[in-house]
């Protein structure tokens, strides 16, 4: 469990950094106008989606005595370390030279990234087929993506009172950690990995696979969940920093701090979730986690901004705010995950790389979709860039238009994808587990 749990620490932590850090980063240290951001942030996510399905297929197809997945996971550590220092560098020149320079460099970020993530996230159906130890997994791979995105929060808290040169010092230490606990990963999953189970090898041309997901009814509703809800988180993710400063004028070397709370309510809320997962059955609890998300939703479009001079007591409806998001979202990250390997048992050559490299492709290609969408949704609503910046994100007065844009994006659209998740998930069979299954 605690191998398999730092496998998720490396890419969880670039996927925080990234989720939270790198609109900002564009369009305040970067200086780049809010369309060019989303539409990078876009082709990040469509890169990353394009390699899966190869990846995917190239480890099923991978042999060697520690099997298929851990030689990509092994090969992939370093250079994913280094291309996140890589993308938050500034380098010299205009819009157009720097907007260049990050393409190729998520295009390396990705590619290393996909080679150690759905390699890794193949391995929790291959390891085991007990689903309460697969629930466990995926608790325990969610608990350390967590607690390596809570660390990168702490890091960016630290160093980005310096502008653009601490958020290349936050990429150098980031970068850093993501190699190494991608590499005990590998150390510590090694014996397992010889003993999981093998994919078939056999060669499916893309119109079989197609057909195999189209016949397979279960997986089909798992990626409809998994699509509605990252949609929603992903997008939270990307607004929050630009609703804590511009909207809710927190003060920007406050800013970073508060998003603690949501990645620390996160790490409680997918202890909560597994537990009442294995006890009450995992569609009942993503209908209460739901529910809180809802509601968070719902309040971060009525909260009203803080006033010039604030104390720490007028701050904490938004912090409880920031914890309910956490508490809820944490669902999207087990109940999704826990439920693909009852997809992928539904198909009787149970291809565990495939299925992972499809739920992922399209999952990336939902979020590209989402972060363009942001980009242009506040390109059109009038929002001012910075033209410099001295923290995570400068303050500047924005159009009434902007706060709404940006208000709805972190409210309303996140409801509504939830309760369309719901709405997919509605007669999906009990899985509530028997007595001896709890016990055991």
């Amino acid at each position: 469990m605690i191998g398999y749990g730092l496998g998720d620490a490396g890419t969880g932590l670039a996927a925080t950094t990234l989720g939270f850090y790198l609109f900002a980063f564009f369009t305040c240290a970067a200086g780049l106008p809010a369309f060019i951001a989303g539409s990078l942030l876009m082709v990040i996510k469509v890169w990353d989606a394009i390699n899966d399905p190869l990846i995917g297929w190239l480890s099923d197809h991978t042999k060697t005595r520690w099997g298929p997945r851990l030689p990509w996971m092994l090969g992939a550590a370093v250079p994913l370390g280094l291309s996140l220092a890589a993308l938050w560098w500034v380098p010299p020149g205009g819009v157009a030279q720097r907007t260049i320079y990050y393409v190729v460099m998520a295009i390396l970020l990705m590619t290393a990234y996909t080679s150690v993530n759905l390699p890794y996230a193949a391995l929790s159906t291959e390891l085991t087929t007990e689903k309460r130890i697969r629930t466990r997994l995926n608790a325990a791979r969610f608990t350390g993506s967590i607690l390596s995105g809570l660390s990168g929060l702490i890091v960016a808290s630290l160093v980005l009172n310096q502008g653009a040169a601490g958020y290349l010092l936050m990429g150098r230490i980031t970068g850093s950690i993501a190699a190494v606990s991608t590499l005990l990963c590998c150390w510590g999953l090694a014996p397992f990995a010889k003993k999981a189970q093998r994919p078939s090898g056999q060669s499916e041309p893309l119109r079989l696979q197609l057909q195999r997901i189209r016949g397979n009814g279960r997986f089909l509703r798992v990626l409809g969940l998994y699509l509605l809800l990252w949609f929603g988180l992903q997008l939270m993710q990307v607004v929050a920093l630009i609703y804590l400063v511009q909207v809710m004028r927190v003060p920007p070397e406050l800013s970073t701090w508060i998003l603690l709370p949501f990645q620390l309510s996160a790490l409680v809320g997918l202890q909560l979730w597994s537990l009442l997962a294995n006890r009450l059955g995992r569609v009942i609890t993503l209908r209460w986690g739901a529910a809180l998300w809802i509601v968070a939703c719902i309040l971060s479009m009525l909260l009203p901004p803080l006033g010039d001079d604030a104390s720490g007591l007028d701050m904490a409806p938004l912090v409880g705010l920031i914890v309910l998001v956490g508490l809820g979202a944490s669902t999207a990250y087990l109940i999704p995950w826990s439920l693909l390997p009852d997809a992928i048992d539904a198909d009787p050559s149970k291809p565990a790389g495939l299925y992972t490299a499809w739920m992922v492709f399209s999952q990336k290609l939902v979020i590209g979709f989402s972060m363009q969408l942001f980009g242009v949704l506040l390109s059109l609503s009038g929002y001012i860039s910075a033209s410099s910046c001295s923290g995570a994100l400068s303050y500047i007065a924005q159009p009434t238009s902007a706060l709404i844009t940006i208000r709805v994006c972190m409210g309303l659209i996140p409801a509504v994808l939830v309760v369309l998740g719901l709405v997919v998930m509605r007669d999906w069979p009990s899985s509530v587990p028997t007595r001896s299954e709890v016990t055991h």
